[in-house]
């Protein structure tokens, strides 16, 4: 088991205006100004690039469109949704700026976007559910979804991804003063599928923002979620689960950025490994800059490989420019199955491959009880069971 964990020592950065970080890049919306990737920049060496279908390129070698992905919707009562145009001013409303060629061709094609608005100083029970469903891996496709909640609203958007397809997408949350939003994102793909994910919040003066990751399907998955503050007193929650089969590559990169004072951020992801080649990828980092008196922040990452052959990359980041702050560390582990957990299960006369179910339903079981909307609770639940037949 490899293990890390404590307060991390500061780095000093050149400027506090500006993201000087070896982990991102600066941030253009012109596509050139983002050269091809060759798998040695430190932001793509993990990723397998010849198995992105080109996405990493240009439009002469893979052209993006954006007709290979269905949009399905079911609209909790009283909140909007709605289609709107490539120049709407509610897209980049979050303040997100692409820092990788992907990102940065994905928002040059896309002709519309699905904006889910949630109503101003009102609690909606019901969540708000977008099903993104790829129908071909013939061509790639662009998408952009766009969450808007207002001040003081609060309410829950799940995104489930699945079919087959050849996606990258952006999606930007926008959370108002003292507005409270649960976000979800489900990648359920089929076997197949290559998606390439950047997802992006401004969280405002004392609003909340619980963002909750699921990576179980798909070829490879290319996950980036970042957060900014603006204001004092926002908080943010970052809770992810995955699972990685063999031959599978599920990529996770995060990044907080503490902008203002008196904000706190939680970051708790949990992947399981299991089949020849499994490769799970987990990248956080948390900016803490010099105005960012006052914040409080905690990252964690921990991975149980289940079989040989498996590989879990687990990095753990803290960039720091001022001491005056209320706490910050982080914790990483990649370690094995318990074979005395499942001894000792074993020997109260419980069949191995239930004890197997019982120590890996546990592993995960904090976090899933975590996420607040029971049916994608049960959902994650049905889905861990059938990944561990996989490998009884």
């Amino acid at each position: 088991m490899t293990v890390t964990d404590g307060p991390a020592v500061a780095r000093a950065l050149e400027t506090s205006d500006k993201v000087a970080s070896h982990l991102h890049p600066e941030g253009s919306f012109d596509v050139d100004a983002h050269p091809v990737p060759t798998g040695r920049e430190e932001i793509w060496r993990f990723t397998p690039l010849k198995r992105l279908h080109g996405l990493h390129t240009d439009d002469a070698t893979a052209p993006l469109g954006t007709g290979t992905t269905e949009v399905d919707v079911r609209v909790a009562p009283g909140v909007r949704v709605e289609t709107v145009s490539a120049d709407d001013p509610v897209r980049g409303s979050s303040g997100y700026v692409p820092t990788d060629r992907v990102s940065a061709r994905a928002w040059a094609a896309v002709d519309k976007a699905t904006v889910v608005t949630l109503p101003g100083d009102r609690v909606v029970d019901e969540a708000t559910v977008l099903t993104l469903r790829g129908t071909s891996m013939d061509s790639a496709s662009a998408g952009h979804v766009v969450v808007v909640a207002e001040p003081h609203s609060k309410g829950t958007v799940v995104l489930r991804f699945e079919g087959s397809a050849v996606l990258a997408d952006h999606v930007e949350a926008v959370v108002g003063a003292g507005a409270q939003l649960t976000l979800v994102s489900v990648q359920d793909w089929a076997d197949d599928a290559v998606h390439h994910t950047t997802q992006h919040a401004q969280v405002g003066r004392d609003a909340s923002l619980r963002h909750v990751a699921v990576s179980f399907g798909g070829d490879v998955v290319r996950m980036s979620t970042s957060v900014a503050y603006d204001g004092p007193g926002g908080q943010v929650e970052m809770m992810g689960l995955y699972f990685a089969d063999a031959g599978q590559h599920l990529e996770h990169r995060l990044f907080v950025d503490h902008n203002e004072p008196r904000t706190r951020s939680h970051v708790d992801y949990k992947g399981a490994l299991q089949g020849q080649g499994a490769h799970a990828v987990w990248i956080g980092d948390v900016l803490i800059r010099k105005v960012a008196e006052g914040i409080e922040t905690y990252e964690s990452n921990r991975n149980l490989v289940l079989t040989d052959g498996c590989q879990a990359d687990s990095v753990p980041n803290l960039e720091i420019e001022t001491g005056e702050i209320e706490g910050a560390g982080h914790a990483s582990t990649t370690g094995r199955f318990d074979d005395e957990q499942l001894f000792y299960l074993q020997s109260r006369g419980i069949h191995e491959d239930e004890a197997r179910r019982l120590v890996v339903h546990g592993f995960f079981a904090d976090i899933i009880r975590r996420i607040g909307v029971p049916v994608i609770e049960e959902h994650l639940l049905e889905t861990l069971e059938t990944e561990l037949e996989k490998n009884v």
